[in-house]
């Protein structure tokens, strides 16, 4: 990368960080307020070990951001286990849902987006788009069951009892289908196809553009940025989200052991210290997601390294 480049990107990275502290340190005050008008004094022993019962919310909070800084994120009162362990142990499960899930959304929106661009208001391109808000408006757990009726009753592939961990001879399947059903039922995929469908057209009838298509250069490599890339990456930033809280109900629907599923349980267990890392592993995703989009735009345009995030 050339120094040009490189210089606002780290600027930028430096200023975002800082910023990603302070959002994480309000995501904890808040989800820590929420939780401690729970019924009970659940902190005291779950939260803080050391501090004692009744003690007011305010050392409980600077207990556990203290021990949150020392990296100690407390043990599950549910299993006795180290908190950043299971979220280890099941963190991966669910990127690899949330990456999957997002390749689907893009590999059924970015082409639909692209020949509407291209071809105008075809048949075959009507339907398409039809096809595109049809499937946003099914609910991911009503499609996630769908498939599961389909699958066990009609076709006979998989028992009853269906899960993840399965030994089946088409064991891959319990790993594909839940990706699928995420990608395609998360609601965006007929959003993105009209957003960047809007932006290529809009992109295509730049200056620049007729002049490379009048050399007979080729448009997409000059379009890729513009009409793809920045459009692309900030779509994914701004619906991470709503992907994270649909990986919440298709864990549960399919008994994917992910982040998701392990929250629905800690719920039901009153398990805070489970809650309270979930809802910062979270919000540090959703936060480097959009520093991954804001830093792609800034390597694209320089300059605008000194504006504020759009």
């Amino acid at each position: 990368m050339k120094l040009s480049r490189a210089m606002p990107v780290a600027a930028l990275i430096t200023r975002e960080l800082a910023g990603t502290l302070l959002l994480l340190l309000g995501v904890s005050f808040v989800v820590f307020s929420i939780l401690r008008l729970s019924p009970g004094d659940p902190f005291s022993a779950a939260v803080s070990p050391g501090a004692k019962a009744g003690a007011a919310w305010h050392s409980q909070y600077l207990a556990w951001l203290l021990n949150i800084i020392r990296g100690d994120f407390g043990a599950s009162t549910r299993s006795g286990r180290n908190v950043l362990d299971e979220l280890a142990r099941v963190g991966v499960n669910t990127l690899f849902l949330t990456a999957g899930s997002m390749l689907v959304t893009l590999s059924i929106s970015v082409p639909i987006a692209i020949l509407s661009a291209r071809r105008g208001p075809t048949p075959v391109n009507r339907f398409l788009t039809m096809f595109a808000y049809v499937i946003s408006a099914v609910p991911a757990f009503w499609m996630g069951y769908i498939v599961i009726y389909i699958f066990t009753r009609k076709l006979g592939l998989f028992p009853l009892a269906f899960g993840f961990s399965s030994g089946e001879r088409l064991g891959w399947l319990y790993f594909v289908l839940p990706i699928i059903v995420l990608g395609a039922g998360n609601g965006t995929v007929s959003e993105i196809a009209r957003h960047l469908r809007q932006e290529l057209l809009r992109v295509f009838s730049e200056d620049y553009i007729r002049t490379a298509r009048a050399k007979g250069a080729s448009v997409w490599r000059h379009s890729f940025k513009e009409g793809l890339l920045i459009p692309v990456s900030e779509i994914i930033a701004s619906k991470i989200p709503f992907i994270l809280g649909g990986a919440v109900v298709v864990e549960q629907v399919f008994n994917w052991p992910g982040m998701g599923r392990l929250a629905w349980q800690a719920a039901g267990d009153r398990d805070y210290p489970i809650l309270m890392g979930i809802a910062i592993f979270a919000a540090a995703f959703v936060r480097l997601g959009a520093l991954a989009q804001r830093t792609i735009y800034i390597m694209v345009h320089p300059r605008a390294s000194k504006e504020r995030p759009r």
